[in-house]
Formats: C-alpha cells, sequence, structure tokens
C-alpha cells in the first residue's frame, strides 16, 4: 500500500474508532479489537499475520500491567474502606489552618488520588466541601475546585493509576521516571489549575451548598463523631508515598549504582512496579484491616471488590496493545514517523494533539491515553526514542487526554451533579480546570525535554 494510502488508513481506524464509541456506544475494548482486525485487513495482513499480531499485543501489553492496576486498585480500595482518604483531609486541613484550606484540600486530592480513583476519593470527599461551604458561606467551587484539581492532576500523571500505567506500558516507559516527571509536571499544575483557578472562579460564580446534598451527607462531613475511629494520618501517608519511594529508589540505583552492585540488584526487586505495589498491598491488609478488626473473609471481599474496575481497564489497554501491533505490523507506523520529520512535527506536540483531539471528540480519559499511545508507539521505535524521553511522553499524552472535559465525559456530570451547577457554570469551572491542567502538564514537558 503507498504512504499515503497508509496515512489514509490509519485516520480511518481512528474515525472509525471515534463513531464506534460515540454513535454506537459500543464499548472501548471490543470497538479497539474491531478496529484492529479491519485497519490489518485492509492494510493486507493475512488472517495468520493478524492474530499473531492481536497475541503479541494483547499477551505484551497486559503482562506488563496486570499486576499492577489488579493490586494497585486492592490497596485503593482497602484504604477507601478504612476512612484513609478523610484521615488525611482532616489532618491536613488542621495542620494548614482555615485560612488555607483550599491549598489543604488540593493536597489531599493530590495525594489520595495516587491509590485511589478520582470519583470514588470525590465521593468519599465530598461531604468535607459541604461542610466547609456551609460554616464559611463561601463558593463551594473555592474548596471543590482545589480538591478536584489535586485529584485530577495525580490521576493523569502519577502511577500507580491506571491511566499513566496503561500508556508506560505501551510506551515501554520506565515508571520510575514517570512518577518523577508527572511529579514535576503536576505539582504547578494542582496549583495554578486548584487554589489558584479555584480563588478566581469562586468569586465569579456562587455556588451554594445543594439543599438536598446538604442533607444527607454535611454531617458526616464534620468528622467530630468518628475521627478517632480513624486510622493514622503518618500510616496513611507512609502506605500510598511507600510504592512512590521504593519505585524511584530503583530507578535512581540502575542510574548511580554499578551494575554488579548487591544494593542495586535488591533495590531492581523491591523497586519493580509490581512487587512494590505488592509489599504495599500486604502492610495496607495488614495494619488497616487485620489491626483494625476486619475479618480474612471481610479482607478478601474487599480486594476482590477492587478487581471488577481493574479488569476493565486491563483489558483496553490490551485492546490499545492489540492496535498499536497492528500499526506497527502494517508498515504505518514508519509512515508516521516519516510524515511528521518531512513536516518537523515534535513528537511531544504531535503526541499532544492526537490525545487531546480523541479526548475532546469522545469524552473518556483512557480511551483517548490508550488510543494516543497505539499511535506513537510504532513511531517510537522508527525515531529510536528510549530513555526518560518515553516518561515524558506519557506525561504530554496523559495531559492532552485530560484537556476540555465537557458534555460527553462522565467526570463533567458528576460534578455538576454533585456541586448542583448548571451546564454553562460547570463549563466555565471544571471544564476550564481541566483544560489548565493539561496546558500546564504539557508545557512543563516542553521544558524538560530541552534538558533531556
Amino acid at each position: 500500500m503507498s504512504t499515503l494510502g497508509l496515512i489514509l488508513l490509519a485516520a480511518f481506524g481512528v474515525a472509525l474508532l471515534l463513531f464506534l464509541v460515540i454513535r454506537l456506544n459500543l464499548q472501548a475494548f471490543i470497538a479497539l479489537i474491531v478496529v484492529s482486525y479491519i485497519v490489518g485487513l485492509l492494510a493486507g495482513m493475512s488472517p495468520s499475520e493478524l492474530f499473531e499480531a492481536v497475541q503479541a499485543g494483547m499477551g505484551g501489553t497486559v503482562g506488563e500491567i496486570a499486576v499492577i492496576i489488579g493490586v494497585g486498585a486492592m490497596f485503593g480500595e482497602i484504604l477507601k474502606v478504612s476512612g484513609g482518604a478523610e484521615r488525611l483531609a482532616l489532618s491536613l486541613m488542621n495542620k494548614f489552618g482555615e485560612k488555607r484550606v483550599n491549598w489543604a484540600l488540593m493536597l489531599t486530592g493530590f495525594i489520595i488520588s495516587i491509590p485511589v480513583f478520582l470519583d470514588v476519593a470525590f465521593v468519599i470527599l465530598v461531604p468535607i466541601l459541604y461542610s466547609l461551604a456551609q460554616k464559611t458561606g463561601k463558593s463551594l467551587l473555592f474548596y471543590g475546585i482545589p480538591l478536584l484539581a489535586g485529584l485530577a492532576v495525580t490521576h493523569s500523571f502519577v502511577p500507580p493509576t491506571p491511566g499513566p500505567i496503561a500508556v508506560s506500558s505501551l510506551l515501554g516507559a520506565n515508571l520510575g521516571w514517570v512518577i518523577l516527571f508527572g511529579l514535576l509536571a503536576g505539582i504547578p499544575a494542582a496549583i495554578i489549575a486548584g487554589p489558584i483557578f479555584g480563588s478566581y472562579i469562586a468569586k465569579k460564580i456562587h455556588v451554594p451548598v445543594p439543599e438536598l446534598m446538604m442533607q444527607n451527607l454535611a454531617e458526616k462531613a464534620k468528622g467530630k463523631t468518628y475521627e478517632k475511629e480513624l486510622p493514622s494520618f503518618k500510616m496513611i501517608a507512609a502506605l500510598i508515598l511507600l510504592p512512590l519511594f521504593l519505585i524511584l529508589l530503583n530507578t535512581f540505583g540502575g542510574v548511580l549504582l554499578p551494575e554488579e552492585s548487591t544494593v542495586r540488584t535488591v533495590l531492581s526487586f523491591i523497586g519493580n512496579p509490581g512487587v512494590a505495589l505488592t509489599i504495599t498491598a500486604l502492610l495496607t491488609f495488614y495494619f488497616l484491616g487485620t489491626r483494625r478488626g476486619y475479618t480474612r473473609s471481610e479482607i478478601q471481599e474487599i480486594a476482590t471488590k477492587a478487581l471488577e474496575p481493574a479488569g476493565i481497564i486491563i483489558l483496553i489497554t490490551g485492546a490499545g496493545g492489540i492496535f498499536g501491533q497492528v500499526l506497527v505490523e502494517t508498515g504505518i507506523g514508519e509512515v508516521l514517523a516519516q510524515s511528521m520529520s518531512d513536516f518537523n512535527i515534535p513528537i511531544l506536540v504531535f503526541a499532544f494533539v492526537v490525545a487531546s483531539a480523541i479526548r475532546i471528540a469522545q469524552g473518556s480519559a483512557t480511551v483517548a491515553m490508550v488510543t494516543a499511545a497505539s499511535l506513537i508507539t510504532p513511531v517510537i521505535d522508527t525515531l529510536g526514542i528510549g530513555g526518560p524521553m518515553l516518561a515524558l511522553l506519557v506525561i504530554t499524552i496523559a495531559s492532552g487526554a485530560t484537556i476540555a472535559s465537557h458534555v460527553n465525559d462522565s467526570g463533567f456530570w458528576m460534578v455538576n451533579r454533585f456541586f448542583g451547577m448548571s451546564e454553562k457554570d460547570t463549563l466555565k469551572s471544571w471544564t476550564v480546570m481541566e483544560t489548565i491542567i493539561a496546558f500546564v502538564g504539557f508545557g512543563v514537558s516542553l521544558i524538560i525535554s530541552i534538558f533531556i
């Protein structure tokens, strides 16, 4: 097939995927599989070649991330059930004081969204927002936007959250570098989109506490009746940061220590993402489960429940790996790389634009991340990109997949419902906040790329 034909086929594949997901409401996993089959056959692959690509794409991708996402989900679920999110929020609010409580909420979101899914963490913590807004009379956005910004940033940028894990697996990026760059990009993004933008938009849009929500949930937010039952702040912070610390130790040990070093060997084992999360999960089961009175069967039930959403993410990522493998086998990746070279398009810019376009078109950040990473994967080998640059690509794709959440995104309606806002005000607040995160993350990635 000609160069132009392969480019048109790649564009057709993305367009077909969007059509299946948006118009036909087909599950993203099935949609990615169907598109992979169609693109492969249209490119001239034989059925046997196509099936080999499917096996290679699914096995190579899922084999790497299944343990990380599965164990990470269990860790997050027991943390949620034990009241760890509430403890983190209440302790940070006490430390920061009443005048800087919006900064405390941003930091709470930033930390708790590392192990706990964004929507789950938000639902757990929203009663605290109601209580604060009711007490002070300020707009709910003054407290809500900082919390949401913190949640959104680490949900998109910092492993072991599923999005960056999936993209890292597809691109073959080192998770230690992804964590480091995710923190470097995420901290300024959370500050600008959180307390700074939150203070501004709260003056423009006054959002009172919805009456129905206040009646049902505000009493819980006070924390006075059950605060003694919550786990300690130090324990929660230590458990959340432990896997990040071990993974980063492994990354820096690989750079600084000689290859034959015993210390490096030990660090490479305990700092493997799957091992680091398994160690953390076991400690969490004991300290937040057994020590707090949960039976073994209850802990098992909690852990098993966590695998339901994790399984969906694993399968979608595997399907993305299949799509990427098909693009490699058909030669579309080489054509895309050559076209980028001919038009002098930097790969970071290309990745951000592709992820942004897919995100805006169909709404799901996960689908945008996986699809963009699938398109970028075959380009990487052709351009010879590796090392820290792959981690920057992960953050860039995550930034693009965060942009402009609007009416086709479930997160938009979650915020709209819990804050009782109109669609217009949700666009002015939540959507703008997400877009700020996207552009700050992308900007930081461009700056870091100058030095590596």
